[in-house]
């Protein structure tokens, strides 16, 4: 029997353990899909632990801490999320073995958390000398597609090469010379129909729009942009105009008419060819527009508004003025096309170094484009990690056998305690290649006794062949199969927090009122008069 303290220790590991499992058969290339319904009915069919956990709703707090350290790597990296959570979970798995030994738990704990903080760094001594490689140049499409392969691959397993060519092309494509990669430039739109081999790029934005006029093309467009509704001015108080016959009537609207039809031409006359506007547009003011031959794009959202200003270079304008030459946008073309069924204004750049682009996506199904986008922003993710850092390790299990069997080792010379922490840290990294292992049907132990056995050997860039049928192993810096240095090692940073966190609970005391009787609800309406 445990002891009130034992027993919550337990239970936030049992709690974090279930976790870890349900998205660890999601892990790798071969990982199952999960069907997730959140709270509105909303369906998810994938198998990224970050959208799994954005739409679960965990309730234990000591799960929450894992779901935090998921979110932390999310944003921090992009991707690598699931690599957190099964860790973290393994980690505290392992914990729990130590914390049954015989020892009282806070003394355990204590050292269980002790051997998991050395071991961390020096995990993240040992990973520096994992670097296989780093990347040559970021400006060739050709080896950027080839390092994003194995990001796109645990998403979308047999489209890898055709969706990382495309990443590649639009990454590169807006670089800047700086070489601070903004990822919220790779816009993405998805047009049911046709199939995933249909998507392709474009250099600038595209909306499921129409446009509102008659003019559908434009070359050499110098775009005006209005925040406001394309419209006439309204005054703030309301004032009444009284008419006393048909003639007044007539020169009301009339006055009106002609102020518009000045407010539109002036706008023809500065040069502007397109007009963007994020309010509704009135059928006089359209009639004007037609008549000086203005396309006219109608876009509800401001983030659109503001995309689209930064794409063609135009500063958006509250009011219906002429806009200067600084104040326009400019773009090659800008045109209405049908991509199947869908109605869509493309703002396009000839030339390679626009601003913004974005990745056209084709699937049979929302939910299947749903994914594919996920698989785009794992990708986009990747290279802004690698502006950041152009350090690769080797992937498919082998970093992880390597730190297993060199942190082994480093616990063999610690005289502590704590030794046995820092082993069970270096057994925690085995999950990764039997989570491969297991996902693609093969048997995990064999697997693993094969890594090591090779890495004993020295050959530290061997990892787990995904492909083979039976237990193989191969090389993944021949095999291209590589993982960002940076993506590593906030992962195992923020998965030991997590678990390091965990661990140190011993209570969970919830802010809620107190059992007991309820309080007298006393008569309804006793202030009233009794006589009404």
């Amino acid at each position: 029997h445990y002891s009130g303290l034992e027993e919550a220790v337990y239970r936030n590991i049992q709690a974090c353990k279930e976790l870890a499992q349900t998205t660890r058969t999601a892990y790798g290339p071969n990982g199952m899909n999960k069907m997730v319904i959140n709270h509105l009915e909303k369906l998810f069919v994938t198998n990224e632990a970050a959208t799994i956990l954005r739409e679960l709703e965990v309730q234990h707090p000591a799960a929450k801490m894992l779901v935090m350290a998921s979110h932390m790597q999310e944003q921090e990296v992009g991707d690598g999320t699931n690599f957190v959570l099964v860790f973290a979970g393994v980690l505290l798995e392992l914990a729990e073995d130590l914390l049954r030994m015989g020892l009282s738990v806070s003394e355990a704990s204590y050292i269980v958390i002790e051997g998991y903080e050395k071991a961390c760094k020096k995990a993240l001594e040992i990973l520096l000398d994992l670097v296989c490689c780093s990347v040559k140049n970021l400006r060739d499409v050709e080896e950027v597609a080839s390092l994003l392969h194995t990001s796109v691959m645990s998403r979308q397993y047999g489209n890898e090469s055709f969706l990382s060519k495309l990443i590649a092309q639009a990454c590169v494509s807006i670089l800047p010379d700086s070489g601070h990669f903004n990822v919220d430039n790779i816009r993405v739109c998805k047009i049911v129909g046709a199939g995933i081999s249909a998507s392709s790029v474009l250099h600038g934005m595209v909306f499921k729009k129409e446009t509102e006029g008659d003019v559908t093309s434009v070359k050499d467009a110098k775009i005006a942009v209005y925040s406001c509704p394309f419209d006439g001015m309204i005054t703030e108080t309301k004032g009444t105009v009284l008419i006393k016959n048909a003639e007044e009537l007539m020169n009301f609207s009339k006055g009106e008419e002609n102020l518009m039809d000045l407010q539109v031409k002036a706008i023809a006359d500065s040069g502007a060819n397109v007009v963007v506007t994020g309010g509704k547009v009135a059928d006089m003011a359209l009639h004007y527009a037609n008549k000086y031959n203005l396309m006219l794009v109608r876009l509800n959202s401001k983030w659109d508004l503001r995309r689209l200003c930064k794409t063609v270079g135009a500063t958006a304008l509250p009011r219906l003025t002429p806009p200067t030459l600084e104040e326009m946008g400019h773009c090659d073309s800008v045109y209405l096309s049908e991509v199947g069924d869908t109605q869509v204004v493309v703002f396009k750049h000839e030339k390679e170094d626009g601003a913004i682009s974005t990745i056209l996506i084709r699937g049979s199904t929302d939910n299947l484009m749903d994914d594919i986008e996920r698989a785009v922003d794992d990708g986009v993710n990747t290279f802004k990690v690698l502006t950041r850092d152009k350090r690769l390790v080797p992937g498919g299990g082998a970093t992880e056998i390597e730190l297993a069997k060199q942190i082994t080792s480093y616990g063999e010379t610690c005289p502590g305690l704590d030794q046995y922490a820092i082993k069970k840290f270096a057994e925690a990294f085995e999950a990764i290649p039997r989570a491969l292992a297991e996902n693609s049907g093969v048997k995990a132990n064999e697997v693993i006794s094969k890594l090591y056995a090779v890495h004993q050997e020295g050959n530290k860039t061997v990892g787990f062949d995904i492909e083979a049928e039976a237990a193989a192993v191969k090389d993944m810096l021949e095999a291209g199969i590589l993982d960002t240095y940076l993506g590593k090692s906030w992962g195992i940073k923020l998965a030991t927090n997590a678990a390091v966190t965990v661990l140190r609970v011993d209570q969970i005391i919830m802010a809620k009122p107190a059992g007991g009787p309820k309080p007298p609800s006393g008569k309804k309406d006793w202030d009233e008069d009794q006589n009404d």
